[in-house]
């Protein structure tokens, strides 16, 4: 055998598929691979592609186009490889496999056949794997932070999404299993863990035969790291016991993230959401009384078949009376294989794009508001960038979640990955301004009430 190749992995789409690089490349390093951040000096490439949405197939088929012409071997991998598989392959001679997204961890296993001269294809057609805490994993964020994924897949059908297609039924890794995977990212200098699933707040379900993420949480308590955030939490399963356990474990974040996706009754049952129709207005006001510290965000789809202005009218009074933290708004997008492409009634985009501008309109005031409320306070802030020019420091506080939330621009002196108070002196609709605070910041501000 001569030397192995050299590898370099491209990722793209969401944090659940960063995961699934983190392992291949985990996979690749333990066996002796040479993994190169730069595709121009990298015999193979693999991309790990989104297949959400059009957007998202058409970043994915650019990024392989531009490799098929700089005459890499591409190593398909992720949502669109299971999506399109062999018609990947016939379209793209440059592929030499495509890999589905229940597949990724016989990585290895792809390359070496590849390098025989076989096209490799390599899908599941029911993808079932979860990686563990064993599974080796090469983590690609800033050291502060680390995701950590407690279920993959979904059970949920709702109208407009092909995920379940993509990433199969919701199957749970055991507590102990995440524990453990925590307590090592702790052990790594990591001071905020993601928790990440398609829906957290089922976790559990599928071996447990009931959700558990009551007891994930106090578990996790027992981790010695200062934050730990969870994405993807559904209303309903926010039930008493599990915000107990958000309330009464320090380091779980207050922070909601709570894919709403709509306000009207008749736009969730077309969606196929019919448990979330009549509650959301009770199930946010009785999540702000039971964590009233609690920060919150939702996405919501605008331009689903059949939207009228009325139902459009409804979300809007909807958003101004609840004034949610951060808002992200997206035009529906029509995907072939989902029941929403069907649907009569589609809107034309003009409509759709002119909704979320309105919906938008609305939501900044009310995020420029709870933003100026964070004026005066001293916040701890994760330290995760420094400008090499100005020496400002970028970060976090824990109101803001990465990538989609926005950024803490601090003065002053701190360690990449460390978490530091910091007083903050300005505001603007995204984004706070600070500095590290000194002795006198933290002796004038004012001690937070203890009820």
């Amino acid at each position: 055998m001569g030397n192995k190749p050299t590898i370099a992995v491209t990722h793209l789409g969401c944090e659940k598929n960063r995961i699934d690089t983190e392992h291949m490349l985990g996979l690749l390093v333990q066996a002796g691979y040479e993994v190169d951040a730069n595709e121009e000096l990298a015999d193979y490439v693999i991309v790990n592609t989104c297949s959400f949405i059009q957007a998202a197939r058409e970043e994915s088929v650019r990024t392989l186009v531009e490799l098929a012409e700089a005459d890499k071997k591409i190593v398909i991998t992720g949502c669109m490889a299971q999506h399109f598989q062999a018609q990947l392959l016939e379209e793209l001679p440059e592929a030499v496999a495509v890999v589905g997204t229940g597949d990724y961890h016989k990585i290895v296993g792809v390359i070496q056949r590849a390098e025989t001269g076989e096209r490799v294809q390599e899908v599941s057609t029911e993808p079932t794997y979860i990686a563990d805490e064993t599974t080796p994993r090469y983590r690609t964020t800033t050291e502060g932070v680390a995701y950590l994924r407690i279920a993959e897949g979904c059970d949920y059908r709702c109208a407009f999404c092909i995920i379940p297609h993509l990433r199969g039924n919701q199957r749970s890794r055991p507590i102990e299993s995440i524990v453990a995977e925590a307590k090592r990212l702790a052990s790594e200098g990591v001071q905020e863990i993601i928790l990440i699933s398609q829906i957290t707040t089922n976790y559990g379900l599928d071996i447990y035969g009931e959700p558990r993420l009551a007891d994930l949480l106090r578990a996790l308590g027992t981790v010695d790291v200062p934050w730990i955030r969870m994405h993807y939490a559904y209303p309903t399963g926010l039930t008493p016991s599990v915000i107990a356990a958000i309330q009464e474990t320090p380091n779980v974040l207050p922070y909601l993230d709570l894919p709403l996706q709509h306000s009207h009754p008749d736009v969730l049952r077309a969606m196929n959401r019919p448990w979330q129709g009549r509650v959301n207005d009770g199930v946010i006001d009785r999540i702000k009384q039971a964590i009233p510290n609690a920060v919150l965000r939702t996405t919501f789809i605008v331009g689903f078949p059949g939207e009228t202005d009325d139902h459009f009218q409804h979300l809007l009074e909807f958003v101004q009376r609840h004034e949610f933290d951060h808002v992200g708004v997206f035009t529906f997008s029509p995907e072939e294989g989902t029941p929403a492409y069907d649907l009569p009634n589609q809107l034309p985009q003009s409509v759709m794009d002119d909704r979320r501008d309105a919906l938008m309109t609305i939501q900044q005031p009310i995020s420029l508001k709870r933003n100026r409320a964070e004026i005066g306070k001293v916040v701890d802030v994760l330290i995760e960038q420094e400008n090499p020019e100005t020496g400002e420091l970028i970060g976090r506080s824990a109101r803001f979640s990465p990538e989609v939330d926005g950024l803490v621009y601090v003065q002053g002196v701190a360690g990449l990955g460390s978490l530091v108070p910091v007083a903050i002196a300005d505001a603007d609709v995204y984004d706070l301004y600070g500095h590290v605070a000194t002795a006198s910041d933290l002796l004038h501000t004012q001690p937070l009430a203890v009820p």
